[in-house]
């Protein structure tokens, strides 16, 4: 998927053939949905190769889910509008969704207490230690040593979006031109298959995607805005968002 995945569970009856069994599927989900193989079930799909009808339903309900978000945020999430070449890229969902099925796998296991981070996308179930919930620092667009907050969350998925890790890969589809007024944007709910998704089109958005996140029933969101000049901004949230901010340390 393109970057780092973490497992943390915290329950010591959990087998470790359960964390196996998890990456497996998730090496899976990257053989079959990756943008960067040919060979991929996505890409065959992109090049015409197959119809939807001839998908797995794994991948029929992915688009589902795009089509459904892509009507949410008024076209902002569109997964034909990010590559040149006009193929589908449902990254923006996929690995949210792939991360939260591993949990699943992990909780028929047992676990009830974990935590799963990739690159930045987190699903976390239960707390990290009793009456102490998982405390998830959001890294600072600019400065990769430094975190802009840090958020507390039990049952709960974090998504952040922005230019800073991958280049300027999410766009404006409207005007094909990355956004501006942004550096990220960090989403909060119940899921992560629409946290990841949604902070995808809010800071496709740009200045006016957070307005948009707090119209979202069930999620709260914030973003570091850019500055004219590029530089340092503000860390600015929608309502509810301040119920994460964590104790300081």
């Amino acid at each position: 998927m393109g970057t780092a995945i973490s497992f943390d569970v915290r329950d010591p009856d959990v087998s470790p053939a359960a964390l196996d069994q998890a990456f497996e599927y998730l090496r899976d989900i990257d053989l079959r949905f990756s943008t960067y193989k040919p060979e991929s079930e996505v890409s065959r799909l992109s090049r015409g190769e197959i119809s939807e009808d001839d998908c797995s339903p794994d991948l029929r309900n992915v688009l589902d889910l795009c089509e459904e978000i892509r009507a949410t945020s008024e076209g902002y999430f569109d997964i034909r509008a990010h590559r040149p070449d006009g193929g589908l890229d449902p990254s923006g969902l996929v690995k949210g969704w792939a991360l939260e099925n591993a949990g699943l796998i992990l909780e028929t296991a047992g676990a009830r207490n974990y935590c799963i981070n990739g690159g930045g996308d987190i699903v976390v179930r239960g707390e990290a230690a009793p009456t102490t919930p998982w405390r998830i620092g959001i890294r600072h667009p600019l400065q990769a040593d430094k975190v802009a907050t840090v958020v507390g969350v039990r049952n709960g998925a974090i998504a952040t979006s922005g230019a800073y890790e991958r280049g300027e890969h999410v766009r404006d589809p409207f005007t094909g031109r990355a956004p501006d007024g942004v550096l990220s944007v960090t989403i909060a709910g119940p899921s992560l298959t629409y946290a990841d998704a949604y902070a995808t089109a809010a800071f496709a958005m740009g200045k006016t995607g957070l307005a948009w996140v707090a119209g979202l029933a069930g999620y709260a969101g914030c973003t570091i805005t850019a500055d004219p000049d590029g530089s340092n901004g503000r860390l600015v949230w929608t309502p509810g968002f301040e119920r994460l901010f964590a104790d300081p340390r």
